[in-house]
């Protein structure tokens, strides 16, 4: 099977997996993990461009598991979050790592934060080097290890 057609299919297997858990998955600390999740992949390579900032903008509001959450504020908490990222990447980091964090009370709440990081990061069908990196940054600041998502 082509490296492609791998990117897709666990990204689309992640994404079954987060719509089953989906009535499990309506706390606050979920909500701004996951946003925060989303940046950091979307901010991966150190840099956003509008095509790319739009194009996981879509992706946050057109996910089922999402949609839990009123689209606005998951957008207001992408944004800020993107914001921390591209004003100083690394001093950003540590603050989107440390929201990311804030969901590892509930396991099932940080592996779904991980899986919306490789669905976001897949998206594309090119879950590159930078974003798996970010992902299994996100892993040890959730407590769970990265070799589970086969980072």
């Amino acid at each position: 099977m082509a490296l492609w057609d791998r990117i897709k299919e666990s990204a689309s297997t992640m994404q079954t997996q987060l719509v089953a858990k989906k009535n499990d998955l309506k706390s606050g600390a979920f909500r701004d993990a996951s946003m925060a999740m989303c940046a950091l992949v979307a901010a991966a390579d150190g840099s956003v461009d509008a095509s790319e900032r739009q194009r996981v903008a879509q992706l946050i509001a057109t996910n089922e598991v999402l949609q839990n959450f009123p689209a606005d504020d998951l957008r207001r908490r992408f944004e800020e979050n993107l914001n921390k990222l591209t004003t100083d990447f690394a001093f950003g980091k540590v603050s989107v790592l440390q929201e990311i964090g804030k969901a590892k009370k509930k396991p099932a709440e940080a592996r779904a934060v991980v899986q919306i990081g490789i669905v976001i990061g897949g998206a594309d069908g090119d879950f590159d080097k930078d974003e798996q990196a970010v992902v299994r940054e996100a892993c040890f600041a959730l407590d769970l290890p990265p070799h589970e998502f086969d980072l």
